[in-house]
């Protein structure tokens, strides 16, 4: 399937992987359909090195990363049904109850410390976490961590749904005033005016 190139229009990619599904256009579009774009998203989130993405996709079984894809959609929804729940205030710490999924993905996770080439611009090593990408299902690593991140370090009183009409996306509004109210101005926002424009048009007539 032709997917036009994923969105990060969230400012925080716990919310971006909810996006992931989404109708951009007139057209809804699941960007983590099978294996391939799960692998493609991830890529394009800068997630999971590309060498290590390479090598998960050579090693990996017929189907075995369509599965993976079955398992991140059902993550996804979940953890949409947590975010619209608690979205626009902040969250409480009962709110831990229902993060079970999440921490049975995160206990998972095998990630250490290496020392290794520092950079350029100066000093000559460096601490750096690594994780060990053992099978397809470590894909879902990082993808936790980002939703662990959303959870923990964002307010969610500014967490929002897009006001657009149909539109499905959440964002993290960072904005000076918490004002925003589209996910992006050029597309639900200049509907909502052309609709708002069609409407004082009628209402004159």
């Amino acid at each position: 399937m032709d997917r036009p190139p994923a969105m990060f229009i969230a400012d925080s990619l716990g919310l971006d992987f909810l996006n992931s599904v989404a109708t951009p256009v007139d057209t809804p579009v699941d960007w983590l359909d099978d294996g391939d774009g799960l692998i493609d998203w991830l890529a394009q989130a800068k997630l999971v090195p590309a060498e290590e993405l390479d090598e998960l996709k050579a090693r990996a079984k017929p189907g075995e990363l369509d599965k993976v894809a079955d398992r991140a959609r059902a993550l996804r929804e979940w953890f949409r049904g947590f975010v619209r729940k608690h979205a626009g205030r902040p969250l409480a710490v009962d709110g831990l109850r229902e993060l079970g999924p999440l921490n049975s993905l995160l206990e998972r996770d095998e990630m250490f410390r290496r020392i290794e080439p520092g950079p350029d611009d100066g000093g000559v090593l460096a601490l750096r976490m690594k994780r060990r990408w053992r099978s397809p299902d470590s894909l879902l690593l990082p993808i936790g961590e980002a939703m662990a991140k959303l959870v923990c370090d964002e307010d969610f009183s500014d967490v929002k749904a897009c006001e657009g009409h149909n539109c499905t996306m959440l964002f993290a509004d960072h904005t000076r005033r918490r004002a925003r109210r589209w996910c992006i101005m050029a597309v639900c926002g200049n509907r909502a005016k052309q609709a708002a424009h069609r409407s004082r048009l009628r209402n004159r007539q």
